[in-house]
């Protein structure tokens, strides 16, 4: 009996803390694919025994209302970034993309989808502003007692939520409003940092820098334009006009950055930017029986998979034959994701599938290749399971990500212009598929992501926990963000050290003039 008693005691012992150490998190996602990264944090912040709350949208497009593992707060709104605004967002660029020559490519991503850049902040905004206006609710948020708010920052609704509350701020991100995040809180020379959109590397050509420089500045007016046109009068209102938006969304505790030095080219960082590129890849599980029976049917030739995201649910009918007629040429068999009307010219060795387990089916030991649009979570699972790609990025950051995986000789890349010409679609899984450089570069990139002392998502779930448990990270916050850019750039001190060099040079020319004058005079006394 006593036995039992000092095992039920040391029970107690080791539980207790561990019921503890749960925290009670406030979370405001975004939708589409970069709620699927957000959703596995959560499953994992759960399992921890953290107390998960979601915000979310009436018209939610991914973020369910109902979960075993995360509560919700629904905010009614009349609009929302649904399928349909996205898909034809999407729809009206691929269109474009195939018929423009490169400057008005470049100028369409930079100028031309100003208005729909805009308007989806906008409906962002009114989402935030219903949320805040609705008293009940910022009542039961507040005497939930949330220990800190869980925020992706493409959306700034989580900044503005944060600071209403009073909690500390956690980012998971990659992108800030309109640019990439390094580039508001880090050092960021555009001489070898490449902006988003420019499609060069680190290695950047005189002309290759003047189109990263512009390309920075139209980024630097986006944000600016959005901040002042959406998020800043919801500051105004809700609270104060002494709040600048800018510094708010500086001012977040930790950046959980969904890349890590394996991906990214090298660059300044701060102490507070985490990186956890890859925390969603994991070991591959058994396929589904029908699949896996597909995938062996393949023999030694080995299976491709071809998926183009979440967003593009189908292809321009040209374009879907050309891909499918390429396809039906392999001695690969191959399963590709695809929504829209079955290709004429699809082969008898091609399976399309509505939905498809990419992790497990990258990680399978037949897989030869991967067909991919460039999406980050896609380009961090291939490097995961050391599969190497054929890129055809066709919108937003796609064409960077893959850029990236080139550079490295772990990838070909097309563009959507030249895909359904000549056979290059056909040309590029060929060589991919019979060089054996790109397997091993993409295996040797695996290798190096893997070599790490703790799992990117163990790194997450670690500093989430610092930061309930100390109530923020305040130490490691730069004084960067809160000083005016005259001060950041040192443009007052080098003013202050030119006037104080003119001052000298001043003073010595008119001592030596003073000095002059005297000796004349003297001279012509003595004459």
């Amino acid at each position: 009996m006593r036995l039992m008693y000092c095992c039920s005691a040391l029970l107690l012992l080791v539980l207790i803390p561990r019921a503890c150490q749960g925290g009670n998190i406030l979370v405001f996602p975004a939708e589409g694919s970069h709620w699927v990264n957000m959703d596995i944090l959560l499953q994992a912040l759960h399992s921890k025994g953290h107390n998960i709350t979601i915000v979310r949208s009436s018209k939610s497009w991914y973020i369910k209302e109902k979960s075993s593992y995360y509560n919700t707060y629904t905010v009614q709104v009349e609009r929302s970034l649904d399928q349909k605004f996205i898909t034809e967002i999407i729809s009206k660029s691929i269109e474009f993309e195939r018929g423009a020559l490169p400057l008005t490519s470049f100028l369409n991503m930079a100028v031309g989808m100003m208005g729909v850049f805009i308007d989806a902040h906008a409906a962002v905004g009114e989402f935030v502003s219903a949320m805040l206006d609705d008293q009940e609710l910022m009542r039961n948020m507040k005497d939930s007692k949330f220990d800190m708010v869980l925020a992706d920052s493409c959306w700034g609704g989580g900044v503005i939520l944060a600071k209403y509350l009073n909690l500390p701020l956690v980012y998971n991100v990659r992108w800030l409003i309109a640019e990439e995040a390094h580039l508001a809180i880090a050092p960021s020379p555009v001489s070898y940092i490449p902006i988003t959109g420019s499609g060069h590397t680190d290695k950047m050509s005189f002309f290759q820098r003047v189109k990263n420089v512009i390309l920075h500045l139209m980024t630097q007016a986006q944000n600016r334009l959005v901040i002042k046109v959406v998020y800043q009068k919801i500051c105004d209102k809700y609270l104060g006009p002494d709040n600048d938006f800018n510094q708010l969304m500086l001012d977040a505790d930790i950046w959980l950055m969904r890349v890590d030095f394996v991906f990214e080219f090298p660059r300044p960082t701060m102490p507070n930017v985490v990186y956890m590129g890859g925390f969603q890849c994991k070991p591959a599980k058994p396929l589904p029986e029908h699949l896996e029976e597909f995938v062996q049917s393949s023999g030694e030739h080995g299976f491709i998979m071809m998926s183009l995201g979440t967003f593009v649910s189908e292809l321009p009918a040209d374009l879907a034959d050309e891909i499918a007629a390429s396809f039906a040429k392999l001695p690969q068999k191959v399963i590709w994701r695809y929504k829209g009307d079955r290709p004429a010219t699809l082969g008898n060795n091609t399976l399309i599938v509505d939905w498809m387990p990419q992790n497990d089916l990258l990680g399978h030991p037949k897989m030869k290749l991967f067909v991919a649009h460039g999406g980050t979570n896609g380009v961090q699972e291939a490097i995961y399971h050391g599969v190497p790609v054929v890129g055809l990025p066709l919108f937003f950051d796609q064409y960077d990500n893959l850029l990236r995986l080139k550079e490295r000789g772990a990838a070909k890349l097309l563009t959507i212009q030249t895909v359904d010409k000549d056979d290059n679609f056909l040309n590029a899984i060929q060589e991919v598929l019979n060089e054996p450089s790109y397997r091993m570069n993409i295996q040797r990139l695996s290798r190096l992501h893997r070599d790490q002392p703790m799992k990117p998502l163990d790194t997450a779930l670690f500093w989430i926990d610092f930061v309930i448990r100390h109530k923020g990270a305040a130490h490691l916050k730069a004084e960067a963000y809160r000083l005016p850019w005259y001060t950041y750039h040192s443009v007052d001190v080098f003013l202050f050290l030119a006037g104080a060099v003119l001052l000298v040079l001043l003073t010595i020319f008119i001592s030596i003039r003073c000095l002059y004058t005297i000796m004349c005079k003297r001279k012509v006394k003595r004459d």
